[in-house]
């Protein structure tokens, strides 16, 4: 990661996404005084480094900042260094989590020592599901079936709770669960943010999984969008998807859950 850093290109391609996440490489190119060649094989090294993740919509594959190395290095060893370096990842991770874009799609890529059917297992069962994310999902999981979200004592159905796609063990996204008062009750939300939750359209999350194969690992990314401008879903899911994918690593990676938040 610190090598991806060094080069003066490689951090005004990150400078580019921050103020615009989600770029094609031709959007990246413009304005730029360097060979698409040059900025491909730029992106190239920063994606290799997990600095960025890639996620491909139709003929174009669009490059959106990732935070998940940065959250790797901080929660494991933030403690051994110096006051100065704190303060430079902290800002580096604010950078990569709180980007002011125009495309407001949130997405997060890891990289889990597990194999794909583990993965699925472990977004859809609810045995797991209720170790590291404290939700249970009641689906078929089928597209076009309906997810009902049981959480804190909180049960949360509506007929655009739907499983969108199901591909197993590759592929997974759903429209996200509606604020309810219950829901919002039990987990501690007050009733002006439930209104401005409660106004907005709703989002969804997919998740693609795709194995590395010989390597013993798996990469997943996370894409949670539909999001309008200034969006309060947007802020707070931001903040929580890196924990839960967290806490979904560990307890795949050393069969612990990380303890749930009260």
């Amino acid at each position: 990661m610190h090598k991806a850093l060094g080069d003066r290109n490689r951090r005004r391609l990150l400078d580019r996404l921050n103020g615009r996440n989600g770029q094609s490489l031709r959007e990246l190119c413009a304005g730029l005084d360097m060979a698409r060649q040059s900025v491909s094989k730029h992106l190239a090294v920063l994606e290799a480094a997990n600095l960025i993740t890639t996620v491909r919509r139709g003929r174009e594959k669009l490059h959106y900042l990732n935070a998940e190395p940065v959250n790797a290095i901080t929660e494991r060893w933030i403690s051994r260094y110096d006051r100065d370096r704190v303060h430079a990842l902290a800002d580096l991770k604010h950078v990569l989590e709180s980007n002011a874009m125009d495309s407001d799609a949130f997405v997060y890529t890891t990289y889990i020592r597990t194999t794909p059917e583990k993965l699925w297992q472990g977004l859809t069962d609810p045995e797991f599901t209720r170790r590291y994310w404290g939700v249970e999902f009641g689906t078929d999981w089928a597209a076009g079936s309906p997810v009902v979200w049981r959480e804190r004592g909180a049960e949360t159905a509506d007929p655009e709770q739907v499983v969108l796609e199901s591909d197993p063990h590759r592929r997974l996204s759903y429209t996200w669960h509606t604020f309810t008062p219950e829901w919002a009750e039990a987990n501690g939300i007050d009733g002006e943010t439930l209104a401005r939750l409660s106004a907005e359209r709703r989002s969804k999350v997919t998740f693609e999984i795709e194995d590395l194969e010989g390597s013993g690992t798996v990469k997943l990314t996370v894409v949670h969008d539909g999001f309008e401008p200034g969006s309060t879903v947007r802020e707070m899911i931001q903040h929580g998807w890196p924990a839960l994918v967290s806490g979904l690593k560990t307890l795949l990676e050393t069969g612990e859950a990380l303890a749930q938040p009260e």
